[in-house]
């Protein structure tokens, strides 16, 4: 067996478990080998954004089964498993939750070793513990019970008679955690009640488990199915049976989150849609990822930004104004040879604090940065810096506005305008649409993603969604919006990200402090 633990070796299959649903349940060593791998052999409950990292060149390919629908047999994956471990090829076969509980990992693991090909199981967290406890049941308790017995609630048809022993189960001094069983919940409840449970044990139904449309539903063994019928639940979902589940209305704590149950797209470009998305979803939302632009980095070594970043300490100003435009900027001096110090001595401009946290995370201290992220308030933090004919530069993207260049050519300064980068329409696939079609908010974070999220709604023929409410990061983006023909629910009052944030929960009517505050009217 292979004991690298950082890369994934050629000739091996790795078993591996990319947990529940929540990507943040992923363990280190399932994203190493999902990098490394050559081959990514997945499942249909992996969480979303798994296999992001995967390599460029990885072949990724779905043998994944789902209730009703035509899917590659089991011996055929087995066998695909030992060609590819055969083939040199450093493999991963990516299955949700854990490969040995209920996910048929022991059988491809014997399939594997009777072949003679090297393999690695690494263990995922399975939705039997992980779906009870985002749901507020912890399926051990001091007080309630000392065991716990996972089971299938869906066995293999083919079986002459059921393997489960529904009398030894009734008797089971714990909490019963059954998987896959949604679908005969009055038969499993039967069951287990004509075996000598009592119809009035507790029971808790977890449905989309550690994932922000969670829902649990309660009730007793004598009315849970017509609960959760009624209830509308769906696999995928767990069932827990057993005092604990009771004490799901005392700490269920998902529920509590300011933004749980609510959706929310984000517009920004992918590479910097990730902070936005990962705070949201912290707050309990379920994030929508509906790129309306992707940012084109210009080459630094084009003519202009090489020119540019040579001859960095002959400017008396440097202005930065995005994040993005900050990082294009420091690699284009790393192009040139130059590092941090190569602006000692040069008054250094930050559009907002976004920006200035960029440059800072590069060893830049900004020397003038205003409180709002507009053009405008930069223009007015800059006017005690003496500007007249000395040379300034604006570091920016190409269709960026050009308030500021202008306002300093009119004070007298020497002004280049250095484009390192382009903004560029991202069109949007059908899954994207029909997600985006039931957000309930809508964030923007510059006009550019305002201008290609309309236009991509309208190449597709989609409305923007009719319910939701638009959150915008500041004035001017606000008004794109309206000159959109938008309607602009709520305004950041800091032009960041941790503004629109900020916004939004003032919007729901919450805040992180007070997470029982009642929803406002939407």
């Amino acid at each position: 067996m292979p004991d690298d633990d950082t890369a994934a070796l050629p000739g091996t299959v790795y078993l591996v478990g990319a947990g529940p649903g929540d990507p943040g349940l992923m363990t280190r060593r399932s994203l190493e080998l999902i990098a490394a791998a050559d081959v990514v052999l997945y499942d249909r409950l992996i969480p979303t954004g798994a296999l992001d990292g995967a390599r460029p060149d990885a072949e990724l390919r779905y043998v994944g089964k789902q209730p009703g629908v035509p899917s590659m047999p089991q011996e055929e994956i087995n066998a695909l498993l030992v060609e590819e471990g055969r083939s040199g090829r450093a493999t991963v076969r990516l299955k949700g939750g854990d490969p040995f509980v209920f996910g048929r990992g022991g059988e491809e693991a014997q399939a594997l070793a009777a072949a003679g090909v090297p393999f690695e199981v690494v263990p995922g967290i399975t939705s039997g513990i992980a779906a009870p406890a985002y749901a507020g049941v912890p399926v051990t308790h001091r007080d309630d019970a000392s065991a716990v017995a996972l089971v299938t609630g869906h066995e293999d048809p083919l079986k002459p008679e059921s393997a489960l022993d529904w009398s030894a189960l009734a008797a089971f001094p714990g909490t019963l955690v059954l998987y896959m069983g949604v679908g005969r919940l009055a038969d499993i409840a039967a069951r287990l009640v004509e075996a000598g449970h009592s119809g009035d044990e507790p029971v808790a139904v977890v449905e989309r488990g550690t994932l922000p449309a969670q829902r649990a539903v309660s009730g007793t063994l004598s009315d849970i199915a017509e609960r959760v019928e009624e209830a509308g639940v769906r696999p995928p979902a767990v069932t827990v049976v057993g005092s604990v589940a009771r004490l799901r209305e005392e700490i269920a704590w998902i529920e509590r989150r300011p933004l749980f149950g609510l959706t929310v797209a984000v517009t920004r470009a992918r590479a910097q849609a990730s902070g936005l998305t990962t705070r949201l979803r912290g707050l309990g939302a379920e994030v929508v990822e509906a790129p309306a632009i992707r940012i084109a980095p210009r080459p630094s070594d084009r003519a202009d930004i090489a020119a540019a970043a040579a001859r960095i300490g002959e400017y008396a100003l440097v202005c930065v104004t995005s994040p993005n435009g900050a990082e294009l900027l420091l690699e284009a001096l790393a192009a040139a040879g130059h590092d941090a110090r190569a602006l000692a001595g040069v008054t250094v401009a930050a559009i907002g604090p976004g920006t200035a946290r960029a440059l800072a995370a590069r060893g830049i201290d900004a020397d003038v940065v205003p409180g709002r992220s507009i053009a405008e308030a930069l223009v007015e933090a800059l006017g005690e810096v003496e500007v007249e004919g000395r040379r300034v530069i604006v570091a920016r993207a190409a269709d960026a506005r050009d308030v500021l260049p202008d306002a300093l050519a009119e004070r007298g300064a020497q002004v280049e305008v250095l484009p390192l980068y382009d903004t560029v329409p991202e069109p949007l696939d059908a899954e994207t649409l029909t997600a985006l079609a039931a957000a309930d908010y809508v964030t923007f974070t510059a006009s550019s993603t305002v201008d290609h999220l309309t236009r991509a709604l309208a190449a597709a023929g989609a409305p923007f969604p009719a319910e939701a409410r638009v959150v915008s990061i500041g004035p001017v983006t606000s008004t794109t919006a309206r000159e959109r023909g938008l309607e602009v629910a709520v305004e950041a009052e800091r032009h960041d990200i941790d503004g629109v944030v900020e916004a939004l929960l003032a919007d729901v009517g919450r805040s992180e402090l007070d997470p029982e505050a009642p929803l406002s009217p939407r």
